[in-house]
Formats: C-alpha cells, sequence, structure tokens
C-alpha cells in the first residue's frame, strides 16, 4: 500500500495543488475514528502512518495519575515507571495498541480519504474558477432539462438555467450550443452550484462587447441597458471621443455588428441610441425610432412630458406600451406622451409652465397602444 499512497500524495500535490502534509493529517485523522469506531473503543489514541514502510500503528495515550479512575484514559505511576522510570504525574505515556487486522481497515480508510480530498479540491478549483466570472458571458451545452431547470455544461459542471431565465421564443434541445450569462456562483456541501441567465441585460451587454472592439477597449461606453428579452431591447452608448460614433460603431458595416446580436438572441430587436447628459436629448433619443417634437422636464418629480406628431404616437409608445416602457427604463425619467394636436388642446404645446402631473406609464401605454394599433 506503501507505492500506491504515495503515488496518490503525488497526484494530489501537483494536479490538485492540495498539500502532501494536509493529507496525511486528514487520513490520521480518519483512521482514528476508524479505530474507535470499529474496535469500540473510547481511549486518546493517536494514529503513526510511516509513508517509507506503509506501516500504520495505533497508540493510546495515557495520563499518569496516583490514582487511576479510568484505565482506558489513565495509568498509575507505578506502571509507567515500569515502562520508563523517568515518567512523573501529569506525563502522558504513548502504549501501542495496534490491532492484527488493522492495516486492512486502514488501508480502505486511507482511500476513502485521499477520494474525499479528491472531490474536495476540484470542487474548490471549480468554485475559484467560476467565483471570478459572476457578471460574465460563457458559450455551454444543453444537456438536459425538467421543470424548474436547463442543465447547461460549462466544463467540467454543469450550470442552472431557470425557467424564468429563459427566452420565451427560444427552444432549447440536447446538444445546442447557447451563450449564458453567469447571474450567482454558490459554495454549497454538494458542489459550487453554478446559476446562469439568457434573459439578463447583461447578456446583451457582455455580447456587445464581444462584437464591438470598441467597447472592449474603452473607446465607447454602454451606459445603460433595458431589456424585454425575446422581444425587444434598447441600449445607450456614448464616446469618449466626439469623432467617433458611437451608434454608428454598434451598429457596424450594413449592421453586421448588431445583426450577429440579434442572430444569437433568435431575433430580439435592438435599438441603438446615443446617450446624453441633458434629459430633453436622451429622452428624446430613447424613445426611437419615433420623431419627438418636445420635452418637457421636471426635474424634482424626475419626469419627463413628451410631445410626438399625432401619426407618431402609436409608433412613440408601441405595442403594449413598450417602446415607452423601455425608454423609461432606459433614461430612468417617467416619459408621459401626448400626441401634438392633444398636447395643443390643453396648452402643453409649444412649451408651458404648468408643472407635470405624477403618470402611471404602464397602465396609459397599454391603453393608448391597443386602441391607437387596433
Amino acid at each position: 500500500m506503501s507505492s500506491q499512497l504515495l503515488e496518490a500524495l503525488n497526484v494530489l500535490e501537483k494536479e490538485k495543488g492540495i498539500s502532501r502534509d494536509v493529507i496525511i493529517e486528514a487520513i490520521e485523522a480518519a483512521l482514528v475514528s476508524a479505530y474507535k469506531r470499529n474496535f469500540n473503543q473510547a481511549q486518546n489514541v493517536r494514529v503513526d502512518l510511516n509513508l517509507e514502510t506503509g506501516s500504520m500503528r495505533v497508540f493510546a495515550r495515557k495520563e499518569i495519575v496516583d490514582e487511576v479512575f479510568d484505565s482506558r484514559l489513565e495509568i498509575s505511576l507505578e506502571d509507567a515507571k515500569q515502562i520508563n522510570p523517568g515518567y512523573d504525574t501529569g506525563d502522558v505515556v504513548e502504549l501501542e495498541v495496534t490491532p492484527k487486522d488493522f492495516g486492512r481497515i486502514a488501508a480502505q480508510t486511507a482511500k476513502q480519504v485521499v477520494t474525499q480530498r479528491v472531490r474536495e479540491a476540484e470542487r474548490g478549483i471549480i468554485y475559484s474558477e467560476f467565483a471570478d466570472r459572476e457578471e460574465d458571458i460563457m458559450t455551454g451545452i444543453v444537456q438536459r432539462q425538467d421543470g424548474r431547470f436547463i442543465y447547461v455544461a460549462l466544463g467540467k459542471i454543469e450550470a442552472l438555467l431557470p425557467v424564468n431565465e429563459q427566452m420565451p421564443n427560444e427552444s432549447y434541445k440536447p446538444h445546442d450550443r447557447i451563450k449564458v450569462f453567469i447571474t450567482k456562483v454558490e459554495k454549497t456541501t454538494k458542489g459550487p452550484q453554478i446559476f446562469v441567465s439568457r434573459t439578463h441585460p447583461g447578456l446583451l451587454k457582455r455580447l456587445f462587447e464581444i462584437e464591438v472592439p470598441e467597447i472592449f477597449d474603452g473607446t465607447v461606453e454602454i451606459k445603460s441597458v433595458a431589456r424585454e428579452a425575446g422581444d425587444r431591447s434598447k441600449i445607450s452608448v456614448s464616446a469618449s471621443n466626439e469623432e467617433i460614433d458611437p451608434v454608428g460603431a454598434c451598429v457596424g458595416t450594413r449592421g453586421a455588428r448588431v445583426q450577429a446580436i440579434v442572430n444569437e438572441l433568435k431575433g430580439e430587436k435592438i435599438d441603438i441610441v446615443q446617450w446624453s447628459e441633458d434629459p430633453v436629448t436622451f429622452v428624446a433619443n430613447a424613445l426611437s425610432p419615433s420623431k419627438v417634437l418636445d420635452v418637457q422636464v421636471d426635474e424634482d418629480a424626475k419626469a419627463t412630458r413628451v410631445v410626438v406628431p399625432d401619426y407618431q404616437l402609436s409608433l412613440a409608445i408601441g405595442k403594449r406600451g413598450q417602446n415607452a416602457r423601455l425608454a423609461a427604463k432606459l433614461t430612468g425619467w417617467k416619459i408621459d406622451i401626448k400626441s401634438e394636436t392633444d398636447a395643443r388642446e390643453l396648452g402643453l404645446y409649444p412649451n408651458s409652465d404648468e408643472p407635470l402631473l405624477p403618470v402611471n406609464e404602464e397602465e396609459d401605454y397599454e391603453d393608448n397602444s391597443s386602441e391607437d394599433l387596433e
């Protein structure tokens, strides 16, 4: 067993990065438990593991006392002096109590400990690898699915893609290759558990970083993302250099860059707009592709009133209020959209000093959208 054990320790130390001393300590501790369990002993014992010979010896540790109350843990001074005259009260005597068939139990225990440590080391390595990759994107292979998750292989581990993180316009089959966004890495008793998403806005952001070199090198920056996965998304971008067109960089020649992302997201429409510090300009850009006549800002309420041409009202609001809803998420401003005719009748256009009123965006957009589209 000595050569096999030495070989196993060398493999663990070189390939798994586990110190040999740590493994030996773990084996010795496991052998103590195995001795007590298999031989019904409650002594205070120590196991000595000799790697050169492969021998394993068990020693009972007994304290020297004047009067013995528990012979399993104590030894009289008189008996101790027969072993070594130099002993005194309070010292600890070690007596070998190795059972005859302890070698078999020891070998089995050592194997179990080594196997367990290998498993723990692999889990630790995987956790360390993925802990630094939260909010990153990876390509995985669909393995299987049940009612709760799709299991995606990311190298040596299966990540979990929950139902609510799956895109509604996608179907997943075994062996499909998909890009996923790592949302969370947890350390559990069964090893690391990795959760991924196909609907997270971070997936869209990372895809643009991959496809657009100007974003990767920091020349162009993604300022905000609003996404309704599988249907439509908006991103706002800016450039540190005024001579660079950030929107054009993201679109690419003949739309090649953005089209690659659309294809990856199975046809999800993506609007790319210019970011601006000025809320008037930013909100107007965010409502693209609709044209905007006027944007009135209420700083205190963090709200805007937008006037659009009558024929653009449905486009500005979008199907089921989606365009306006995404624009509000993208900018962080509440948006109340009025047609030019309604705004003039209410005295809101040209500009009015009347303060903006809080609006329930979702209900207004939903009602306006369905009515106009029909």
